[in-house]
């Protein structure tokens, strides 16, 4: 067995404007003195990093990983959310994620997605000038409207979209091959893939692709009522990084797990600081580190409670409280009696 890595923490809910949330140095600054040890860093924020550079220049990631490391970090991964929702977008979404793109291709569907592609595989090169295993994203939608079968969907509506979501996503995972970089799908409501069966129908599509793996986040799961462990006794080998964030799920006789159209502190179901939720991290962090994860725990910081410095600085030891130190040896070892060949084979029998 191995160590998980951590505790990390990405960086995108806290990138602001002010000091010291606005540059890369600052930000690791204030992340290294909460006791954090990773940064995953979202690409899309120019205030932390320049992805064209990155793509086109080793010598510039050199730099950036030394900031990090300046500050006593490593770089736990790159981040392409953002863009790789862009990768697939439904007409009805069209408005709401065109934000999310380059002033010179919204309002051009067909321009941002190629745009969206050509990002995530930027970042997919940056890994590798970075030596980085792992990269975190989404995978976008055109199934979403389309969740509910009600009105009922028309025969081969849903597998029209996920043949059109492996296709665009073919060339990027070949070009994760190339770099040696595994593309880790954040799993989330909003996306195609959203829960394990989802995900089994895109990688039935891309051939069970090498590089077609998972981006685990518990809290998710809570909100959708899956079995969060059971998931990772069925996908742990395809589990290539880990957001440890708490979600809590609380029904009434008004409303469930789709709230209602309520704001997120008003849901049954809804996201929480570390340790304020219903997730069971003593028994993800055990699953975890029995089936050999030795990627980030890296906070995912969304609460609509509580502050979110308050929210950075619980994280680190939450964390570092769970994981686990694996053993060299068996617990019972004192009891050993060594290894004779002749008294097993007399145990069992078999002389005499």
């Amino acid at each position: 067995m191995k160590t998980i890595r951590g505790p990390g923490i990405f960086l995108a809910q806290f990138a602001g404007d002010a000091a010291p949330f606005n540059s890369l140095d600052a930000i690791c600054g204030w992340a290294a003195g909460l006791g954090y040890k990773g940064v995953q860093i979202p690409t899309w924020d120019a205030r932390l990093f320049d992805l064209k550079r990155a793509s086109d220049s080793k010598d510039y990631c050199d730099e950036v990983a030394g900031i990090v490391a300046g500050h006593g970090l490593a770089i736990t991964e790159l981040s392409t959310h953002l863009q790789g929702q862009l990768v697939a977008v439904h007409p009805a979404y069209d408005l709401a994620f065109d934000g999310f793109a380059d002033p010179a291709v919204r309002g051009d569907p067909k321009a941002r997605q190629a745009w969206a592609s050509d990002q995530v595989k930027r970042a997919l090169t940056a890994s590798r000038h970075l030596g980085l295993s792992a990269h975190a994203t989404f995978s976008g939608a055109l199934a979403w409207p389309y969740i509910y079968p009600w009105p009922q969907r028309p025969a081969g509506l849903v597998e029209a979209a996920f043949d059109e979501l492996a296709k665009r996503w073919r060339p990027i995972l070949d070009h994760a091959e190339e770099m040696g970089v595994d593309i880790a799908y954040e799993v989330h409501p909003g996306e195609d893939l959203h829960d394990g069966v989802s995900y089994e129908m895109f990688l039935e599509r891309v051939d069970g692709h090498a590089r077609a793996n998972l981006l685990y986040d518990p809290s998710h799961f809570v909100l959708q009522q899956l079995d969060y462990l059971a998931y990772i006794d069925i996908y742990h080998e395809r589990i290539r990084a880990f957001h440890a964030k708490d979600a809590e799920f609380n029904p009434t006789g008004r409303q469930g797990v789709y709230g209602g159209f309520q704001s997120w502190a008003d849901r049954a179901g809804r996201f929480r600081s570390l340790g304020d939720g219903q997730v069971d991290f003593a028994g993800v962090f055990s699953k975890l580190t029995q089936y050999g994860f030795d990627g980030w725990a890296v906070l995912e910081w969304e609460c609509a409670i509580k502050h979110p410095e308050q929210g950075a600085a619980e994280g680190a030891p939450f964390i570092a409280a769970h994981i686990i130190r694996t053993t060299e040896r068996a617990f019972d070892d004192f009891a050993g009696a060594g290894t004779d060949e002749v008294a097993n084979r007399r145990m069992l029998g078999l002389d005499g």
